[in-house]
């Protein structure tokens, strides 16, 4: 279900500003090596956006190329993870903390399940997938 709703928010510092179309009020948690990595060890929750993603403060926004189909941004000055994005496609993830407290999030699904550490588990019941349904789904694009 489409809400076309925008959300706004900011990083740590104020010095980038997002808005955002977002699909839905589900986030989903993606526990790749990558994105527990890029957050200190557990999943990124994140919330995904239509193409209309718009930044304030360009100018510090940080990219890092973290394969061959997506990037990461960041903050440079304070560090703030601002988005994983498709280089291809218009797809964006947010993490859904950039997006701020305010906004009734349902936890629904979980990616790259079979890459979860033992060490946490969520009581939510969420749409799993593996790695390789993951690849699938993407791959039917």
């Amino acid at each position: 279900m489409s809400t076309k709703e925008t959300c706004k928010g900011a990083c740590l510092c104020g010095a980038v500003r997002v808005s955002a179309t977002i699909k839905s009020r589900d986030i989903g948690a993606c526990h790749c090596a990558m994105c527990r990595q890029w957050g200190g060890g557990g999943p990124m929750f994140a919330v995904e956006c239509e193409e209309d993603v718009a930044f304030e403060g360009e100018d510090h926004v940080a990219l890092f190329s973290s394969s061959e189909w997506a990037e990461r941004g960041f903050c440079r000055a304070c560090g703030t993870h601002l988005f994983y994005r498709l280089k291809e496609g218009g797809h964006y993830a947010l993490p859904v903390g950039l997006l701020g407290d305010d906004i009734q999030w349902r936890f629904t699904d979980q990616i790259f399940i079979d890459r979860k550490p033992a060490f946490y588990d969520f009581s939510q019941d969420t749409r799993n997938l593996t790695e390789q349904q993951v690849f699938e789904l993407f791959a039917g694009d």
